[in-house]
């Protein structure tokens, strides 16, 4: 596979695009957010001070993917279509999985813009908790879906 970030002097660059067709693009992200029992409980409960904090993670999330170029050096600026993040709260070990899902219409894919929505998310966790808890673990981000564009479909 050749590097195609990479101009004629060795330097990074961003890929031209504007020779691929555009097409629907979707893709699926998820992270783990692993909690202990207590500050699981105050998240549930809205007992957390700063806020209800799977809302503004939702936001948060939605904020990120449509941003991520502005945080990935080579990323390109979409025009995202739809964005959500959906939360599943696992009451017996005290974690959250967050999902993203987002679409465009365009040349080039949505991976990062997924990948970026569910890290964002759980870091908003993360900050909004700290204060409760020091040893939140953030784990398992990952792609877990893309469509769309010349390599068709990949799921895990």
């Amino acid at each position: 596979m050749d590097f195609t970030h990479f101009n004629n002097d060795g330097r990074a660059k961003m890929v031209n695009v504007s020779h691929k067709e555009k097409t629907k693009r979707v893709a699926k992200a998820t992270a783990t957010v692993s909690l202990n029992e207590e500050t699981y409980s105050l998240i549930k409960s809205g007992g957390i001070k700063k806020g209800d904090v799977l809302t503004v993670s939702q936001v948060a999330g939605i904020m990120a993917a449509k941003n991520t170029s502005t945080l990935i050096p080579m990323c390109h600026n979409i025009n995202i279509i739809g964005a959500d993040i959906h939360f599943n709260l696992d009451d017996e070990n005290f974690k959250i999985t967050i999902e993203s899902e987002v679409d465009c219409i365009g040349e080039t894919g949505v991976e990062m813009e997924a990948l970026t929505a569910v890290t964002i998310s759980a870091l908003t966790i993360y900050d909004m908790c700290k204060a409760v808890q020091k040893n939140i673990i953030v784990s398992d981000i990952k792609l877990i879906y893309k469509n769309g564009g010349k390599s068709g479909e990949y799921k895990i």
